[in-house]
């Protein structure tokens, strides 16, 4: 079986690294094809992607023959390649994780949307407004709910696909000192995801990229200051 996973700008394709972060924890041999997802060229490269995948997006797994699309998709393929160890083995269990992985894929109730997967890799990040803390402390308390729930160390107690897909939203918001006080078990649960060699292996080349900017990065805290 011959797995190729075309994946995105490492700075800027959270939904990417999600791919990416399940066939690795499932240790699925795979190729990874980077698609440049920057403007203005990524209009090109993904009418290019188009040609085989129906949304035009990254990222893709194709299988042999047989053509994976969407984050999700790849990743419970990636779990039920590894026999189903990326998710509970209760079926309320699964059911669970797979709300929260549900939930982070519909824009998980739009939390900090100026706070891009870009901006974690900012050299200068801005404070967050009080309307963002605000909602990092909301999920926060969902995770630490849920992580005093499972009893560790990570939201299911084993590492599982809901860990992998909050990956991206933990870079973005401990990168930007996010606060952990009140919340003893999502600090620690947050150290622990982000030292997985698999996170590690691409966070540190997306550190090395040249950065994307946004022009509205700074919007919420020009609209907190004008009120």
């Amino acid at each position: 079986m011959k797995c190729i996973l075309y994946s995105g700008t490492k700075n800027a394709s959270s939904w990417a690294m999600r791919a990416f972060l399940a066939l690795r924890e499932a240790d699925i041999s795979f190729e990874e094809r980077v698609i440049d997802i920057r403007r203005p060229q990524r209009f090109n490269n993904l009418a290019e992607i188009g040609r085989f995948s129906p949304p035009a997006a990254v990222p893709v797994l194709v299988v042999d023959q047989d053509v994976i699309f969407d984050s999700l998709a790849i990743m419970e393929f990636a779990n039920e390649m590894s026999g189903g160890r990326l998710l509970p083995k209760e079926m309320m269990g699964r059911a669970r994780a797979r709300s929260f992985m549900a939930w982070q894929h519909s824009g998980l109730s739009n939390i900090c949307p100026r706070i891009s997967f870009e901006s974690a890799f900012y050299p200068d990040k801005r404070a967050l407004s009080s309307q963002e803390e605000a909602q990092t402390h909301m999920l926060f308390t969902v995770w630490e709910g849920q992580l005093d729930r499972s009893r560790g160390p990570f939201l299911f107690g084993e590492l599982s696909l809901a860990d992998l897909n909050f990956l991206p939203t933990v870079i973005r918001l401990t990168r930007h000192q996010a606060k952990t006080l009140a919340f003893p078990l999502v600090k620690a649960w947050m150290m622990r995801v982000l030292a997985l060699s698999s996170v590690k292996e691409w966070v540190e080349e997306a550190d090395r990229l040249p950065h994307v900017w946004y022009d509205d990065y700074q919007l919420p805290l020009v609209t907190q200051v004008s009120q």
